[in-house]
């Protein structure tokens, strides 16, 4: 008999959670604001907000922790995370930032300009907001099929190449650069293929245009790459990482979540221009070109979280587990960005609360009830974070409207996930009994989510 599938670790640590009552989850949210951010920590069961930073580290990570050098210029602590961001990347040239949005605003400083247009896969909110706050255009060329939340390919995070080609001749002298988001977030955490980056790399010679990898979730599409495209089940994570490197000029990264560590991130290129530009930048924005809000204890523990979940063992765990979770769902018949994504599950709320309108954002809407049902938090992934066109201010409704359970990394076991789909299939089976969504009080201009207020619609 073959064994059944078990985690790459064992736990030596808990942290206590705490259940509510249904009263007092409804005047949490009220006080809330009915915005999930808004929540305070200790007053979720579950929480899915998100997988960045928050991870458990390992004994490895907490080991490092310990050699910190917090020496203010050339700490020995950046020259080991500069060695192993080099090794996986092929990269030469970093510069640390305390998280992925800081090396977005540190080389987007240097390069985006008033009227540039930014054409690539699903921009990320941040990545997003850090362009149209510069008075850019994000340009989204992803395949029409990732619309199609119940279409089964394998790589349904990849950009469309005639479509970004289109673009290219449109706007060439606007493009400053071809961003790629690996895995592909706001489409469901959905991979990108090695053939897709290598076909964009040769779009991009053609046109002599640079190209950046948005890489949170680099080593997850990796381990899609090493499991459903062909010639590449016998290549080690790490061979696969040097491969999809070597098809951009320079990344982003946000160590909170492949590197799994609390804080941190860098931007890396071997484009010397770019890097003497940004560094500058980094100085005022950041902080010291070998520390950039990062402390020397971090940068030890990105190092080496670099270094293991860059392995086989630890990604098909944690990716098994988000399949897992999938699977239940299927079992209630809830409908979902197929296939699983690397890091989450992603709800297709347009199939279910079919009675809320769109002006009352329905995926906002379910993640509120889940929260209500079982004190599980998840996050909008549609209408709301989508926010209003800078141009005409009207709500963007064209795109998915999902509501994502992120899964931070080894820190829930397969229990959670169940209670999360029994608290979902609750919801789901009293959908028709939700007929009002919400509306807002108050938004902020730019990535409003974080921080809108709302009420029930009248």
């Amino acid at each position: 008999m073959e064994l059944p599938f078990a985690e790459s670790w064992k736990i030596k640590m808990i942290e206590p959670i705490r259940k509510s009552t249904r009263e007092e989850r409804e005047q949490w949210i009220k006080e809330a604001n009915y915005n999930v951010f808004q929540l305070k920590a200790k007053q979720v069961y579950i929480d899915l907000i998100t997988d960045s930073g928050t991870g458990s580290m390992s004994d490895r990570q907490w080991s490092a922790m310990m050699m910190g050098d917090e020496s203010y210029a050339g700490a020995e602590s950046f020259y080991h995370m500069k060695d192993a961001i080099e090794r996986i990347t092929g990269f030469k040239f970093v510069l640390p930032t305390h998280q992925g949005r800081a090396a977005e605003n540190v080389l987007f400083s240097c390069l985006v300009k008033p009227g540039s247009i930014c054409p690539g896969n699903s921009h990320f909110d941040t990545t997003k907001g850090h362009i149209e706050s510069r008075g850019a255009v994000a340009l989204d060329c992803t395949i029409d099929e990732a619309k199609d939340t119940q279409l089964e390919i394998p790589f349904k995070g990849n950009v469309d190449v005639k479509k970004l080609e289109d673009a290219i001749i449109k706007h060439h002298d606007k493009i400053p650069f071809i961003i790629m988001t690996c895995t592909n977030n706001t489409a469901g955490g959905q991979p990108v293929s090695m053939k897709n980056l290598r076909d964009v790399r040769e779009l991009s010679k053609k046109y002599n245009l640079p190209v950046i990898i948005d890489s949170a979730r680099f080593a997850e599409n990796a381990y899609f790459i090493k499991t459903r495209e062909e010639g590449y089940a016998n290549k080690t994570i790490k061979e696969i990482c040097l491969e999809m490197f070597s098809y951009a000029d320079g990344m982003t990264m946000s160590s909170k979540k492949d590197a799994i560590v609390n804080m941190g991130g860098f931007f890396a290129t071997n484009i010397e221009d770019w890097y003497d530009q940004a560094k500058v930048k980094g100085i005022v924005m950041e902080g010291y070109i070998t520390y950039g809000g990062m402390n020397g204890r971090d940068m030890e523990a990105l190092a080496v979280g670099l270094d293991e979940n860059t392995e086989f063992d630890n990604l098909e765990t944690r990716i098994k587990q988000v399949e897992y979770l999938g699977a239940k769902l299927d079992e209630y018949g809830i409908p979902y960005q197929r296939p699983a994504g690397g890091h989450a599950i992603f709800v297709d709320v347009s199939k279910i609360l079919t009675n809320v309108p769109k002006e009352q954002f329905p995926a906002q809407t379910l993640t509120v009830e889940l929260f209500l049902e079982a004190g599980i938090r998840g996050c909008e992934i549609g209408y709301m974070l989508a926010d209003r066109d800078p141009v005409t201010r009207e709500n963007r409704f064209g795109g998915l409207d999902l509501l994502r359970l992120a899964i931070p990394r080894r820190v829930y076991t397969n229990n959670h996930m169940d209670v999360i789909a029994v608290a979902l299939k609750n919801v789901y089976d009293r959908r028709d009994t939700i007929t009002k969504g919400l509306e807002i009080v108050w938004e902020a201009d730019l990535m409003r989510h974080f921080t809108v207020k709302l009420k029930p619609a009248k």
